[in-house]
């Protein structure tokens, strides 16, 4: 193994381990969008704190709303009839979910999964379905901007009418704020996580905004509670664009980050679960969409802030709601590009993504086609990977040993006209011709390492949220989306990455450099793979297993061929 060889393969792994940071780097602060009244905006963001205050359940302490977090343009706003309203909860259940919505400023305030069980440290379930929101939290708030006035409606309460239209369960609030009747409205499909919404604003005049605001966090369900966290972000979807990713952690407390619209979705989501917020399909998107840090009270950034700027036409507003899982058919199935809602890539999206999507799409594939389990699924894909790629695999190979029998030649010339670069490069190139190859043809030695980096890549950002391996138990691991508890699968990973080298190596006379690097990629495989999903390290591990016969043929004509005498 040539030692450029060697150097290549080292920062290769050491991509993999800095892959993060490098394809997501923090998000530019946009210039704030002149679209928007400036004092309008400024109303609003008064009005923020109004907006995250816990729900309150209890109907005596609802009676008495916080006054100091409205401001003082809207007091007048707050009718007695309004106030006097007993505070309740209206549940509705569908196949997959049981939301929960409150006449308390019409807000949608909690979304349970009942397909789903929350976990618990070794990856078993810990109790009863999971549910998106936390305590106090809601899912969905609204305010509403019109000309020198905003409101935060949760300081509202609606009367509530439950109805039933073609079978979905509809829930309808009403409120009189100062003169206007405003209404918003709930559609429950029956058996999806998706809610139509829609708001009316009697008598809105123009440049009047319904500020959509989005959960604060979420309740994490997971087995690793801190890593769950880590995956913390809002997403967003610019028209004619890419979906772009605004994590917590990459926003201090209190900075502000702008996206101008058209926007046709945005969503807030963590590992596996998101709340979505779409714009009807075919018809123009959100005004805009701003992001703001949370307070941070560890060094996890767990809370964040995000509001959708909504115009109402003619006092209306419709949108769709996704309160459920990252499930890729469900997903797919929303339309809008709706299942990019975790942008893989960074600025390589326009690569990264649609191969993660082929991937996901051949995964699933093969366990409907199957039947199997996806530990065994990725046991198949990683040996079928490996049959698709042998013949692309053995002629870089082939050329690698090609290269390898000709470098004593290439020396020779070398020693002879180092002081000639014209006749060195004439003479160089008349060897290549002579055993019919190119001057490129030692690129191709670099394959079989670079071959199966693409499907590895992929695989590392779908094992990040993809449902469907949640919970999924094989062999000795409780769940194949977590780190391997023991550490054995890394371990088997750096033993079989040592025997590919040292078969790799027979037939050829390693020097002191090259033996060592035989020990220290395998041992900084295992360093690097040790907290990566304990699948992936199944799949990688089975690609090794998998090489090892091909490996092992190149080898034996390496031994059978003799090493070129090359005269004095």
């Amino acid at each position: 193994m040539e030692p450029r060889r060697i150097v290549l393969a080292v920062v290769l792994m050491a991509a993999v381990l800095i892959l993060n940071s490098i394809l997501f780097p923090a998000p530019k602060v946009a210039p704030v969008n002149p679209a928007i009244a400036t004092d309008s905006l400024r109303r609003a963001d008064s009005a923020t704190v109004a907006s995250s205050n816990p729900v309150v359940a209890d109907g005596a302490r609802a009676a008495q709303p916080s006054m100091g977090a409205v401001p003082a343009g809207d007091s007048a706003a707050l009718s007695a009839p309004s106030l006097a309203l007993p505070i309740d909860t209206a549940v509705v259940t569908t196949a997959p979910a049981v939301f929960r919505t409150t006449n308390r400023g019409a807000s949608l305030i909690g979304a349970e999964m009942q397909q789903y069980l929350a976990l618990s440290n070794k990856g078993r379930t810990r109790g009863g379905p999971v549910e998106l929101t936390k305590p106090g939290d809601r899912l969905l708030s609204f305010r509403l901007v019109t000309p020198g006035d905003t409101v935060a409606l949760n300081t509202q309460t609606f009367t509530t009418t439950r109805t039933e239209d073609n079978g979905r369960a509809v829930v309808r609030y009403d409120a009189t704020v100062g003169a206007r009747a405003i209404t918003i409205a709930y559609s429950f499909l029956p058996d999806s996580y998706r809610v139509n919404v829609s708001a009316t604003v009697e008598g809105a005049p123009e440049n009047s905004f319904l500020l959509i605001d989005m959960p604060p966090g979420f309740r994490s369900s997971e087995a690793d509670t801190t890593e769950d966290q880590s995956h913390l972000a809002y997403a967003f979807k610019p028209d004619q664009q890419n979906a772009d990713g605004v994590t917590f952690g990459s926003l201090d407390p209190g900075e502000r980050q702008i996206e101008a619209g058209p926007i046709n979705w945005a969503v807030a989501k963590n590992k596996y679960f998101l709340l979505g917020v779409l714009a009807p399909a075919g018809e123009a998107g959100f005004t805009e969409i701003n992001f703001t840090g949370g307070e941070r009270v560890a060094k996890a950034a767990t809370r964040g802030q995000a509001t959708i700027v909504a115009s109402l036409k003619s006092g209306t507003v419709a949108f769709e709601v996704y309160a459920g899982p990252q499930e890729f058919k469900r997903l797919v199935a929303m339309g809008r590009a709706f299942e990019t809602s975790n942008p893989y890539g960074g600025w390589l999206q326009g690569i990264v993504q649609p191969f993660a999507t082929l991937v996901i799409r051949a995964l699933l594939w093969m366990k409907v086609t199957l039947g199997l389990s996806y530990g065994w699924i990725l046991v198949l894909f990683g040996v079928a990977v490996r049959i698709i790629l042998w013949p692309l695999n053995q002629k870089a190979m082939r050329s690698s040993m090609q290269m390898q029998r000709i470098q004593p030649y290439l020396q020779e010339i070398q020693t002879k006209y180092k002081g000639d670069p014209t006749k060195l490069q004439s003479e160089m190139m008349r060897v290549y011709k002579e055993h019919g190859m190119s001057p490129f043809s030692s690129l191709s030695g670099c394959l079989p390492m670079l071959i199966p980096l693409p499907v590895f890549f992929a695989l590392f950002f779908v094992f990040q949220n993809t449902i469907e391996f949640r919970g999924v138990s094989f062999l000795w691991f409780p769940d194949i989306s977590l780190k391997d508890p023991f550490y054995v699968i890394p371990i088997l990973v750096a033993i079989t990455a040592m025997g590919l080298s040292y078969i790799g190596m027979r037939g050829m006379k390693a020097n002191e450099q090259q033996k060592m690097m035989m020990y220290l990629m395998p041992a900084m495989m295992m360093v690097i793979f040790f907290n990566m999903a304990s699948g992936l390290n199944l799949y990688y591990f089975v690609q090794n297993l998998a090489s090892l016969p091909q490996q092992w043929l190149i080898s034996q004509e390496r031994t059978k061929v003799q090493p070129p005498v090359v005269r004095g």
